[in-house]
């Protein structure tokens, strides 16, 4: 099962202004991930061969799924939150300056004194929290559904965090995260706003933007973009909004087409793009899709304008298609390279297999720009967080 919508509101030269947007003007984020150690770009691959299978002139993936040793690409969005955070407290306190290397002097960090974050997560947001928090010797407290894969579970204890497992979804652990965290005195790093809170989640998004910053002179060049077509995933958005941020800056009406998917089960931006007259609407799904970092109900009011204004075409896929976008990673035709993807890192290629093999979506493929001519750009945001099933899907190609 598929669904998909263009959107009406898609906006030629979309502008983001005002007091809400005022984040948007920060610039460092790129140097503050080049400061990390352990930081290095993540590979951009080629799939010619799965190119000419499905009538495409290139297929180029993004490969996040060693970023920073966590399989995922989460830690950029949740440490430069968490340096932008501790930067703000130390200016507000003292006259020197907070610099990357300031996140890294245990001296300031002790200086500015302790801190419990928490975050709300499916996963791969957790332990970037749960690193980072490592990382500055700080405390960490993690929200996770009740059922989540026991891997993704330890793999954040393992970075010394606490897990609170919560019945229910991903959205109930967003609203327990608030609770205690303003019951206790933590700071929640949530990647998707609510009222009252707007500012890290923002921070977050730009976090993310250093993906695609680092395609520039390797992709991206300063007046053309390199491809026709980039698939992003939706969450609660925050990928799928920085996209849509870093795009529409760097190329305003020329940016290539950009196409939003999600599982069918957790569809709140296909939802909202066809239902809800410019505001956005929860899922109607049940979240239960394998691909667990996209089974968010309702999208961030942060990423929705983002998402709203700069995509002009939303899918939904089912989660037969990221088995074998999974499986087509591993098993590569010949000549591509093997990549190890996760369920909701496979979703960008998804959509592609989808797109060849649904019948109403062949019907509407020509109305994008999905050709033998064109080139498009898949992020596979995560590797193997789930071993065991990894392992499942991909053995019976």
């Amino acid at each position: 099962m598929c669904e998909y919508a263009f959107n009406e509101l898609c906006q030629a030269r979309p502008e983001w202004t005002g007091d809400d947007y005022a984040f948007l003007q920060a610039g460092d984020m790129a140097a503050f991930h080049q400061a990390l150690p352990g930081y290095a770009p993540t590979p951009l691959r080629s799939l010619p061969a799965l190119a000419a299978k499905l009538g495409l002139a290139e297929i180029l993936v993004k490969d996040e799924s060693q970023r920073f040793g966590i399989k995922a690409f989460k830690a950029l969005g949740a440490s430069y939150a968490m340096y932008r955070l501790l930067k703000k407290q130390w200016q507000a306190r003292f006259a020197d300056p907070f610099t990357p290397a300031s996140f890294q002097d245990r001296h300031v960090l002790e200086t500015l004194g302790s801190f419990t974050f928490c975050a709300a997560t499916d996963g791969n947001h957790g332990r970037a929290v749960a690193w980072t928090a490592r990382k500055l010797g700080q405390r960490a407290v993690i929200y996770m559904p009740a059922d989540s894969v026991p891997a993704r579970v330890e793999s954040i204890r393992g970075e010394g965090a606490e897990v609170e497992l919560v019945a229910g979804t991903f959205d109930l652990c967003v609203e327990r995260c608030a609770r205690d965290a303003a019951k206790n005195g933590w700071q929640a790093i949530s990647d998707t706003a609510y009222p009252g809170y707007g500012e890290i989640p923002g921070w977050i998004l730009l976090g993310y933007t250093s993906i695609f910053v680092e395609l520039e002179g390797l992709l991206h060049g300063p007046m053309k973009t390199g491809v026709d077509t980039v698939i992003l995933p939706a969450g609660v958005g925050g990928l799928a909004a920085a996209g849509a941020f870093f795009y529409s800056k760097r190329y305003g009406a020329k940016r290539p087409f950009l196409i939003c998917v999600e599982p069918v089960s957790s569809d709140c931006f296909l939802e909202s793009v066809r239902f809800g007259k410019g505001e956005p609407l929860p899922t109607r799904g049940r979240q239960t899709s394998i691909m667990a970092g996209l089974n968010c109900g309702v999208p961030s009011p942060l990423a929705w304008p983002f998402v709203r204004d700069a995509y002009p075409f939303f899918l939904a896929v089912g989660d037969r298609f990221a088995e074998e976008a999974m499986r087509r990673y591993y098993h590569p035709l010949k000549g591509d390279p093997r990549i190890i993807s996760g369920e909701s890192g496979s979703s960008g290629l998804a959509a592609l297999l989808a797109l060849t093999r649904v019948d109403k979506l062949v019907a509407i493929r020509s109305k994008l720009p999905l050709g033998p001519t064109a080139r498009v750009l898949l992020v596979n945001t995560e590797g193997d967080t789930d071993p065991e099933n990894f392992k499942k899907v991909i053995g019976d190609l």
